[in-house]
């Protein structure tokens, strides 16, 4: 869901986007500005198959436990784990639970197992911006980094 502002304006056309990330849209004589919403949003793939990690468990944590989801078909989770006010400038944590998943594949694992949950701790500096924290896993190895 987007958030409009009406913006008094002489007839214009078009869209522009500002540094600040928010757009100007142009509807007939009337302007509105589109104000930037900030959302967090994660993805799995399973670097050792070359899919998609579908069914595995992820917490997103802050002072306490935010939210659970368990990723779709496409590794993803359905919707934005926070989105617009609920996105505030803090730290985070994603604990993407690996050896649920790696088990349930049926993946010969150690006893204790290499991985088990991950847990990878992030920064929220400005929450109008997009923060996309994905992961790459395998049974032995993962890694992460900002995506867009």
């Amino acid at each position: 869901m987007r958030q409009f502002q009406k913006v008094d304006a002489a007839f214009c056309a078009g869209t522009n986007t500002k540094s600040s990330g928010a757009t100007d849209l142009a509807i007939g004589r009337e302007k509105y500005s589109v104000a930037a919403m900030g959302r967090l949003t994660t993805h799995v793939l399973d670097t050792a198959r070359g899919k998609p990690a579908a069914d595995l468990k992820i917490e997103l944590w802050g002072t306490g436990l935010i939210k659970t989801i368990t990723t779709n078909a496409d590794g993803r989770a359905d919707a934005p784990l926070l989105e617009a006010d609920a996105l505030q400038v803090g730290t985070y944590e994603l604990r993407f639970f690996a050896g649920d998943y790696l088990r349930g594949l049926g993946t010969p694992l150690g006893d204790p197992m290499f991985l088990d949950v991950i847990p990878i701790r992030f920064g929220i500096s400005d929450a109008s911006q997009h923060y996309h924290v994905p992961l790459l896993l395998s049974p032995f190895g993962y890694s992460t980094y900002r995506g867009s």
